[in-house]
């Protein structure tokens, strides 16, 4: 039995014939059908399709795809493909912008390519990339930075002396980096911690030192997808109620659920591993959150006062 074709393999035909219809002067439509291996009803349906192209397109409507037929022979223009395509200004300011986030990356010299070509680019566009906009990838060590990307790069294991905001206190650990990221304008550290025994992320900003050992390592193949902060299925959760001016809690933090209580209030339920985290978010937020339920492995209902009363003493 003839296998089916699939909507990509057609595609990726429909391309080919195209294109070997613009490289001839009119070739009949049987000698197109042989060569494809198609019928001519299809092949001219197939055609009149990549005609459409830019038709009816706001952004390619002025490059379409032409195709004629005459006498049972058919030519393309490829009217697309003969001169490059044009930027929006949308498209144009998101490069400039992607330019300026790789040079906070790699750091910024005026005199490489990148920042030459940035400058030409926003010159077109009539702006001042340093005043039009700002890419904030978060503050972070540029020593440390590089140690660890190296690091992960060479498969080699380091020594971090580390601050935990979550449990208030430094510690020193040997991890496996497998990648820096950035996310939510903070850099992080996918990495193995033999210390914890698992993967952890860090913080890089909250990285107090980084030594690169001579102990190498293999990565796992993929992978774990990287992120900021996945909560485990039996961390403790807590309950709030948020006033309007609160509402940015249930954007800024991960949640399980988000209850609308009318008039701009929300009540969200989200995990707190870390009774000092939650302490800090508490203050924060002062009369704006109520907690209706806090796990006491993440410091109990008194979570937040006894915080207040540690930091009020210490003005005493």
């Amino acid at each position: 039995m003839k296998d089916r074709i699939t909507t990509a393999d057609k595609l990726q035909r429909l391309i080919s014939i195209v294109s070997w219809i613009a490289e001839r002067d009119g070739p009949t439509i049987a000698e197109v059908g042989s060569r494809f291996g198609i019928a001519e009803p299809e092949l001219i349906q197939q055609l009149d399709m990549a005609s459409m192209v830019g038709a009816e397109s706001p952004e390619y409507g002025d490059m379409p795809i032409e195709v004629t037929y005459e006498d049972g022979r058919v030519w393309v223009f490829l009217f697309a493909f003969h001169r490059p395509l044009p930027l929006t200004a949308e498209q144009a300011l998101a490069l400039v912008a992607a330019g300026a986030g790789l040079q906070g990356v790699q750091g910024s010299d005026p005199e490489e390519p990148l920042a030459r070509a940035l400058v030409k680019l926003a010159a077109v566009l009539g702006v001042d990339p340093t005043e039009a906009l700002e890419v904030d990838l978060g503050v972070a060590d540029t020593a440390v930075l590089g140690e660890l990307r190296a690091a992960a790069t060479e498969h080699r294991r380091v020594e971090l002396d580390y601050w935990s905001a979550g449990r208030d206190h430094r510690t020193s650990r040997q991890v496996e980096p497998w990648r820096v990221f950035n996310d939510a304008g903070a850099w992080y550290l996918q990495a193995n911690c033999h210390l914890a025994g698992g993967e952890r992320v860090f913080r890089v900003d909250r990285v107090r030192g980084v030594q690169r050992l001579a102990e190498t390592f293999v990565p796992p193949t993929p992978l774990p997808e990287a992120s900021s902060y996945r909560a485990g299925a039996g961390d403790p959760r807590v309950v709030l109620e948020l006033e309007p001016e609160a509402r940015w809690v249930a954007q800024s933090f991960p949640v399980d659920e988000v209850v609308d209580l009318g008039g701009g209030r929300l009540r969200v339920t989200m995990p707190a591993a870390a009774p000092a985290w939650l302490a800090r978010v508490l203050l924060r937020l002062g009369p704006h959150a109520r907690p209706v339920h806090v796990d006491e492995r993440s410091g109990g209902p008194g979570v937040a006062a006894d915080a207040a009363a540690r930091i009020l003493a210490r003005y005493r």
